[in-house]
């Protein structure tokens, strides 16, 4: 096909390929489809723009040259010669003027042989009297990209055009550009789109608008193809929307974990919850003890918090409530259910969630260091059921540890920070800052044994921090992103954290005031410092390890503080952990710096005498003083032992799942999955124990009623444990007490009351302010109240009465 040049007589070729697109030309009068233009026959950017309507030159019919000028001749005569141009590309798709529909034309448009259909006409509006107006203005026709032929002069235009007004009002097509509101004059397609219109372009036939024709308003054809469109989705009730909303919620992951974390304890402490009103795990010494602190702080936070340290045991001792570990985070709980039954079932359930605790803390902090799901569950299992940890069920203060793990992962994560991906400034959030130093501070609570090195682990990893911070940007010379959001919750986070700090320890202090014995020495240190071979030793409690480690147990002086076997499976997996890991291997190097640096803490004075280690701790650093027992350190130990685990962990089930992924078939993809689970489930079998549960002596009936100040005799530091339990029924001023010391007035009352009922320790009760004594005839063979016990006290001023299985002395 050849293309009239403008202005000239000849013809010059089209440029074929891909880039020369077929399109419908001008319909001739003999009603033989005129060839189309081509893409290349536009008119380049630098061509001069179309006049006005206003300015243009009246043709001999009267019409302007514009008609023609637009790209596409109107009327009757619309018969071109072949080398007269079309209408080019741009024309009928951005000048916003149209022309009206021929019938030949709408065959060539019909004719696309599964091409898109294109309709000249966007911009046409018909008026009443069938005139389509097809002018434009001067700036729209300069971007519409008009074709040499649309810019011809009305010169050199036929006068055989037919005239606008020529136009039957009958040849109007009902398929107008726009439904609903027609496209205006000089209109382009975004002023058409705004109006509310359908796009240009769409069948007539489908427009859901209103066409004018005479002067008359028809509505069109509803849509064709409604009828096939699905029905749309109804909305959700709020019944519907609270349903998904906790459906959600239950498989989140942190819900999935924290009840796995819960059931595995069950299991893993059973039958702690089997009898929880009656037995107690391990022993019923220090548990006794422990239980009556929680249900002392719950009672007296409830009806007299001023008197907190003055607890109503070691009468009259002030600050009585500091002589050991307090479990204050507890306190909560100590405010429900009263008497003896309680507290027993109190600490049961707190014995079971402390485990439960430890585990999704452990879980946690792995998760948001960078380890994956197996990982962090074998690093949350291993924490919390190494098998040191099970020669100390009797103490649920070195138990509840769950808060270090569980706070340092949330002040990681509101930092940004993890141990495989570095600093992430995006993923600041302050929200986990207050979250991380709150839970912190309840830790901290819960007892300086174990709370006193996590406090300064934190100050030094603060100081650490900042330090990096600042030397990262000194090197890289650009301002690390931080945020002042951040800084004040860091701010007020800590010194939340100090706060607590402070005002659990000013009644310690106290306490070292008034009985400057109860301090610690080195020597007793030594006493509680294990060997090296504590570190593969196992205590009884272990169910696989306990029998086999019988003689080495025997070799160590105090087997209880010094069996600090973390795992046997532990250790195997933190070894290849230093080999194959998803952590960097400067990671993996500082976690081992760190495991070897706790264990030789771990060790006290036999390390090198503790010379380097925990002698300066225990001369220097405030409170460390306090700390008679260093295998206790063993815990940071397990805890770094578990992040390498897991990063091997992690780095065995990423290849697994490559694997899995390339394999064809993947019928190995399932068992090799599964195989994943292996250490996790190794290191379950390794933690499983063999606890004694033993039933608690019964309260006796003359301690349910009786009046204080009172004494139980006999007492020691064992018995009166448990007295101290049945105190709770009420609490009753007694001067039993339990504790890691024993005040010298104790001791002057255990030694006095030796002869009792005699008027020497009468006189002596009398004076301390004791006004009833209890004497537990189950206990008395051996004493020396077995001969006394039933001695005549009227000569003494004092009555006798037997209640039970107890005899009653009023003084």
């Amino acid at each position: 096909m050849t293309t009239g040049q403008p202005g000239t007589g000849k013809a010059r070729p089209a440029p074929a390929g891909p880039d020369a697109e077929i399109r419908p030309a001008t319909a001739s009068a003999t009603g033989t489809p005129a060839r189309p233009a081509r893409a290349s026959d536009t008119v380049p950017d630098d061509a001069p723009a179309a006049e006005s309507a206003a300015h243009r030159p009246r043709l001999a019919d009267g019409t302007t040259s514009g008609d023609a000028a637009n790209g596409r001749p109107t009327g009757a005569s619309a018969a071109t010669s072949d080398n007269e141009p079309g209408p080019a590309k741009n024309d009928a798709t951005e000048d916003g003027n149209a022309t009206a529909d021929s019938d030949s034309a709408r065959g060539w448009r019909e004719r696309g042989r599964g091409r898109a259909r294109r309709w000249w006409a966007r911009g046409a509006t018909t008026t009443e009297d069938g005139t389509k107006d097809n002018a434009a203005k001067d700036d729209e026709a300069a971007k519409a990209g008009t074709t040499k032929a649309g810019t011809t002069k009305a010169g050199t235009t036929k006068g055989a055009n037919t005239k606008a007004n020529a136009t039957k009002v009958d040849a109007t097509k009902a398929n107008a550009t726009k439904v609903g509101d027609p496209v205006k004059d000089g209109d382009t397609k975004d002023d058409a789109a705004e109006r509310g219109g359908t796009a240009t372009g769409e069948k007539a036939g489908q427009a859901n608008g209103q066409t004018q024709t005479d002067g008359e308003t028809k509505p069109a054809d509803p849509d064709r193809w409604e009828a096939f469109a699905s029905a749309p989705e109804p909305k959700p009730s709020i019944f519907s929307r609270a349903g998904r909303a906790v459906g959600r919620f239950l498989i989140h992951e942190w819900t999935l974990a924290a009840l796995g974390a819960l059931a595995l304890a069950v299991l893993m402490t059973w039958p702690t919850l089997r009898y929880p009103r009656y037995t107690l795990p391990q022993d019923y010494w220090d548990p006794s003890l422990q239980a009556w602190q929680m249900a002392w702080s719950g009672h007296i936070l409830l009806t007299d918090p001023a008197h907190l340290w003055q607890s109503n045991t070691f009468f009259p001792e002030l600050w009585s409530f500091a002589f050991s570990d307090t479990l204050l985070g507890y306190a909560p709980a100590g405010m429900l259910g009263s008497g003896p039954e309680d507290a027993i079932l109190r600490y049961n359930i707190m014995f079971v969630l402390a485990h439960a605790l430890a585990t999704f803390g452990a879980y946690a902090l792995a998760r948001q260091l960078g380890a994956g799901r197996i990982g962090a569950a074998v690093a949350g299992v291993a924490y919390t059921y190494a098998p040191w940890l099970l020669s100390q069920a009797g103490h649920l203060h070195v138990l509840s540890n769950g808060g270090i793990p569980l706070a340092l992962a949330m002040l990681a994560r509101g930092h940004g920070w993890s141990l495989r991906h570095g600093y992430r400034p995006e993923q600041r959030h302050d929200g986990w800052v207050y979250g991380g130093w709150l839970v912190a501070a309840w830790q901290l609570s819960l007892g300086f044994g174990i709370g006193l090195p996590f406090a300064y682990f934190l100050g030094g990893a603060v100081l650490v921090a900042v330090v990096l911070f600042y030397v990262r940007r000194l090197r890289t010379r650009q301002a690390v992103p931080f945020g002042r959001r951040l800084f004040v919750a860091n701010v007020l986070g800590g010194v939340l954290f100090a706060g607590v700090g402070l005002l659990m320890a000013f009644p310690f202090f106290r306490v070292t005031e008034l009985h400057p014995y109860a301090e610690r020495t080195i020597d007793d240190v030594s006493i509680f410092s294990p060997p090296a071979s504590g570190f593969v030793t196992a205590p009884a409690e272990s169910w696989i390890w306990g029998g086999l480690h019988e003689g080495a147990r025997a070799a160590l002086p105090w087997h209880p503080e010094m069996t600090l076997l973390p795992g046997f499976v532990l250790y195997a997996l933190a070894l290849g952990g230093l080999f194959f890991s998803v952590w960097r291997l400067r990671h993996r190097l500082l976690l081992l710096a760190g495991v070897l640096v706790t264990m030789a803490f771990a060790m006290g004075t036999r390390f090198f005498d503790g010379t380097f280690t925990y002698v300066p701790l225990f001369e220097h650093v405030p409170g460390w003083s306090a700390l008679r027992t260093p295998g206790r350190l063993m815990l940071w130990t397990t805890l770094l032992l578990g992040l390498l685990a897991a990063g091997a962990v992690t780095a065995l089930t990423d290849r697994v799942r490559e694997l899995t992924a390339q394999r064809i078939p993947s019928w190995p993809g399932p068992w090799l999955r599964m195989a994943t689970l292996l250490p996790l489930l190794l290191v379950t079998v390794e933690g499983l124990n063999s606890t004694p549960h033993p039933v608690v002596p019964t309260q006796p009936a003359a301690l349910r009623a009786a009046e204080g100040p009172l004494l139980v005799l006999p007492s020691s530091q064992n018995l009166d444990q448990h007295v101290m339990l049945w105190s709770t029924s009420g609490f009753p001023d007694v001067v039993n007490g339990g504790s890691g010391f024993t005040p010298r007035q104790l001791d002057d009352v255990r030694r006095v009351s030796q002869s009792f009922p005699n008027q020497t320790s009468v006189d002596y009760l009398r004076t301390l302010g004791v006004r009833t004594v209890v004497l537990l005839r189950a206990k008395v063979p051996g004493t020396p109240w077995e001969i006394t016990i039933d001695a005549p006290v009227e000569s003494l001023g004092i009555t006798r009465q037997e209640v039970g299985d107890a005899v009653v002395y009023r003084l």
